[in-house]
């Protein structure tokens, strides 16, 4: 049997955008991400592996 929540409830471990601000803000970041050949090129560094596809690695 599934427990229902009540509507008020809020996560103790909070969530990823707590109003649309954080929301708009995220999706800016997001939009302005580096690409892995970015990163490489300007950095010498390599993306976070897990995020990569296995056979790109």
């Amino acid at each position: 049997m599934v427990k229902e929540l009540d509507k008020n409830y809020v996560p103790k471990n909070s969530s990823m955008a707590p109003n649309i601000e954080e929301m708009e803000n995220l999706g800016k970041q997001m939009e302005n991400r580096r690409t892995g050949e970015e990163l490489k090129e300007e950095y010498g560094k390599k993306s976070d592996p897990i995020q990569d596809d296995p056979k790109d690695l």
